[in-house]
């Protein structure tokens, strides 16, 4: 092939950033968790949606990453920008406000669509950016942070489109953009030609100017039987696990301490709003980004030991913290930005321990440490809330970070026999 007919590797930055803005879309439905309880929801109805969707995202995961391997990257994302957009679009014409209805196309038809698509900016970006794979890694699913934030306004206060149309003509909107968005994304999610580099990279040296080691490519099946897979997916489920568990408690937490500070029921709700609207969630999305560099520099397993020590620190330290506004803000900014790391950092750690061709394929399995997380996560900060505990939750969450540091610190890189078996080095 020549060098004119091979596609500008930017195009891949460009189609990665418009397909994860579009799957972002699963982060959004807090905005529509109010009107659904005005209608008569309760509360958990509204999560049982979100957690379906959840479950489905990563078990859906493993199957395209099978199938990405025999259909290439463009007809799976094309596959889920229909699955996804239909999903939205017939719970806008058919669901309305019926939970069954919105289960089954929010849920579990929603949630399959980001499934299909979400490894695919990451597998094509890793292949187009070998030599910087965790910046490229980063940016794409950075994509997916901030357009939780960009749904979430355009139905409510920047758009206004549930008060101006209603629920159900928001949903179909939002299932034609989905399709739109991931369509044209699509067009980009190509694999370079087998045996391509970018112009002055040599993937036998190392930055530092020293001779690398050379990539070696196991299957799925032979990550799964490795130490290395079950260390790396323990300490992503602790990870994982920590920051949902925040996510879930960042608001009633802060509101419960500081309420005992002397401060009104109004000015905590305000006050622990800010903490989660603005502080934890732009730090999310700049920690893909940031943590994605930083590895590239230092190094993906070092990136991943500081990033859950430091979540660990902080979780330990935020019953401390939770009372006093300022220290709020620090507290949800660290805590967020470092659980942004976790998108950027564990898809890469898996390209470098497993090798980078088989990415699309390998990841979806270290992925489903996010499903546990999400169980194990909220499950332990909703009955730790309801027994009046909410600090002994970050106390146990900060401590599993901290032996998930421990976990990461002990992988090193396996190696292959002729035979095909995997065995394993002592060194990195």
């Amino acid at each position: 092939m020549s060098e004119q007919k091979i596609m500008n590797r930017w195009f891949a930055v460009l189609g990665a950033i418009l397909i994860q803005l579009a799957l972002g879309a699963i982060y959004a439905w807090s905005v529509f968790t109010p009107s659904l309880i005005q209608d008569g929801w309760t509360k958990i109805q509204t999560q049982a949606v979100f957690s379906i969707g959840l479950v489905t995202f990563a078990l859906s995961m493993v199957w395209a990453g099978k199938k990405m391997a025999v259909w290439g990257p463009k007809k799976l994302a094309m596959l889920s920008g229909i699955v996804l957009g239909a999903g939205y679009a017939l719970a806008g014409m058919f669901g309305g406000t019926s939970f069954p209805a919105l289960c089954l196309f929010i849920g579990v038809i929603g949630g399959a669509g980001i499934g299909f698509g979400y490894a695919v900016p990451i597998a094509v970006g890793m292949r187009w950016f070998p030599d910087r794979k965790g910046f490229i890694t980063g940016f794409a699913v950075a994509g997916f942070g901030f357009g939780a934030m960009a749904w979430v306004k355009l139905a409510g206060a920047w758009g206004n489109l549930i008060n101006d149309f209603g629920l159900s003509m928001t949903f179909s909107i939002y299932g034609v953009l989905f399709f739109a968005m991931i369509a044209l994304g699509g067009t980009w999610m190509v694999f370079p030609p087998e045996g391509w580099l970018p112009e002055g990279y040599n993937p036998e040296v190392t930055s530092s100017g020293k001779t690398a080691k050379k990539e070696v490519d196991f299957s799925f099946r032979e990550m799964l039987k490795t130490p290395q897979f079950i260390l790396i997916f323990l300490t992503f489920t602790v990870s994982a696990a920590a920051g949902l568990m925040s996510i879930g408690l960042m608001k009633l937490y802060p509101m419960e301490a500081l309420q005992a500070q002397g401060l009104s029921a109004a000015e905590s709700s305000a006050i622990s709003g800010t903490a989660m609207a603005v502080f934890f969630s732009l730090a999310n999305g700049i920690g893909r980004i940031a943590w994605g560099i930083a590895s590239d520099k230092i190094g993906r397993k070092m990136s991943i030991f500081m990033m859950t020590t430091i979540q660990g620190v902080t979780l330990l330290a935020f019953t401390s913290m939770a009372g006093n506004e300022y220290l709020l803000y620090i507290g949800a900014t660290i805590i967020g930005f470092n659980f942004g790391g976790n998108f950027a950092l564990f898809p890469t750690m898996t390209a470098d321990t497993f090798g980078t061709k088989n990415v699309g394929q390998n990841y979806p399995y270290v992925f489903l440490a996010y499903g546990v997380g999400g169980i194990f996560g909220p499950m332990l900060g909703g009955q730790l809330g309801d027994l009046g505990n909410f600090p002994m939750a970050f106390t146990i969450c900060g401590a599993c970070c901290i032996l998930g540091s421990i976990a990461i610190s002990l992988v090193k890189a396996p190696k292959k026999e002729l035979s095909g078996q995997p065995e394993y080095a002592n060194s990195h």
